[in-house]
């Protein structure tokens, strides 16, 4: 069975693409979203691409950089690197064949600095309208609430923008934003061939910066009600952050010391060691643009627990992969019935395959052939003065066989995907419904089809994933 795209990486070759990224990979503070543009970054650039970085600087960190081959310039600091950012496209934006502006909550307005006929792709991983409320002054969450709405409305237009989740693409609808919004999900680490053996005592492993927003002082609350009914109960957090000193604190007062370790930043190595030992991971985080730790977690054959909140319901398929539930007090009673249920040895092997299947649908190879796709589409549509470029949120997902001789690349948008097996295909048509969908089938001979609307699991895992039907879960 292969997988194809009509327009993937290698049609960047020779091209000089500019990210625009508050932060990269060399910072402190570097996270999920960093890694993201990274990793396609670097496939980029290995399929003939130039790349170079505009981003932000500690103090640290030099001027410029070279990391797998991407050049790196940095300048500024969280704000400023804005203003810097700004001059740098001024002097230099029309050497550039195209811009990928990632949006931390401020955008950098890149069109205002750029030639008119560049293509621009916002990258959004989340939307910070809530962050904003909770974490500044009213004078200066209002201004931040205005900039990533009405202000980014305003200055990017109809542009394309790309949500690494359907939980963002729908926030971004919410705040008005009416130009295509593209799905391009996170790929993660290589899924194992053997996992296992399991600890022997029920062990929860959670991977999460240790930050406000993943709230795990809630997990701690609740794991000082489940230890009563669950006997041996281990729980390792791998991770640091500005958190770490009151959470460990937080579990010596609640006499959790002897259950819960902190194990603090830990290598990959040590990281994938304690997941592969695991029987659950878990997330109450707030709000997330996709559950990075939820599928690493996944490829390990570990299943999560989480709050059914905007990203991390994406990353689980409820029921299959783990388990969703609607409030912080049903948390502690969903622990419990987890690990009851994956006391048993049977249970706990058709979870863990379940989730493998599933992570194997996210590659970083694929993440960087839909982001290029996307840029090549954005591209056709300056050239052709609006038209080509998808307006709408429905897809439809098309399985048929193709007639001898039938060229299918005369029908697919550079982001359509394609998955074929000995003369079987499916195609995820994007921007397209089912009427519109079989109307371009019939131009290359295809008269009988399976077409259906693609749903939120179709656009994460692509055409050619696994089912993945949710199953009931006794006590939940």
């Amino acid at each position: 069975m292969t997988s194809a795209f009509p327009l993937s990486s290698a049609h960047l070759a020779g091209k000089h693409v500019l990210i625009l990224n508050w932060r990269d990979v060399g910072h402190s503070q570097a996270g999920g979203a960093e890694q993201y543009m990274h990793e396609i970054s670097r496939r980029w650039v290995a399929a003939g691409a130039k790349v170079t970085w505009f981003t932000g600087r500690e103090m640290n960190q030099p001027a410029e950089d070279v990391i797998d081959d991407i050049r790196i310039l940095r300048a500024g600091g969280p704000l400023a690197i804005y203003a810097h950012a700004a001059l740098k496209l001024v002097r230099r934006g029309r050497h550039f064949d195209a811009v990928v502006d990632c949006q931390n909550g401020i955008p950098f307005f890149s069109p205002l600095f750029v030639p008119g006929g560049t293509p621009i792709i916002q990258l959004i991983h989340h939307v910070h309208q809530e962050q904003f409320r909770s974490r500044f002054s009213p004078p200066l969450a209002a201004l931040g609430r205005f900039l990533e709405s009405r202000g980014a409305k305003a200055v990017y237009g109809q542009r394309a923008i790309v949500a690494v989740s359907p939980s963002t693409r729908l926030e971004l609808r919410k705040l008005g934003f009416s130009g295509p919004i593209h799905v391009v999900p996170n790929g993660t680490i290589d899924v194992p061939e053997q996992v296992g053996p399991r600890a022997p005592e029920p062990t929860i492993t959670v991977v999460s910066r240790l930050v406000p927003h993943k709230r795990l002082d809630l997990l701690l609350g609740q794991i000082a009600v489940v230890a009563s009914r669950i006997p041996d109960l281990r729980v390792e957090i791998v991770g640091d952050g500005p958190e770490r000193a009151r959470l460990q604190q937080l579990a010596m007062d609640m006499g959790l010391s002897h259950i819960v370790t902190f194990h603090g930043y830990q290598p990959n190595e040590v990281r994938n060691s304690l997941l592969n030992r695991a029987w659950m991971t878990t997330s109450t985080s707030a709000s997330e643009g996709w559950g990075c730790s939820v599928i690493e977690a996944a490829a390990w054959g570990v299943p999560c627990l989480a709050l059914r909140v905007p990203g991390i319901r994406d990353s689980v398929v409820d029921g299959s992969t783990g388990w969703l539930v609607d409030t912080p007090k049903e948390f502690g009673r969903a622990i419990v019935a987890a690990l009851e249920k994956l006391a048993s040895h049977q249970a706990s092997q058709e979870f863990s395959a379940r989730c493998q299947e599933w992570a194997r649908c996210f590659t970083w190879d694929r993440s960087s052939d839909l982001l290029a796709g996307v840029v090549l589409e954005e591209s056709q549509r300056l050239e052709t003065l609006g038209s080509g470029s998808p307006r709408s949120d429905m897809s439809t997902l098309v399985r048929f066989e193709l007639p001898p001789g039938a060229d299918l690349r005369v029908i697919l948008r550079p982001t359509d995907e394609v998955w074929a097996d000995d003369g079987q295909v499916s195609v995820l048509m994007k921007g397209r419904d089912e009427f519109e969908a079989f109307a371009v089938l019939k131009q290359i001979g295809v008269d009988a089809a399976d077409l259906q609307p693609a749903g939120r699991s179709d656009l994460l895992a692509g055409p050619g994933r696994v089912s993945m039907p949710a199953h009931a879960v006794d006590g939940f």
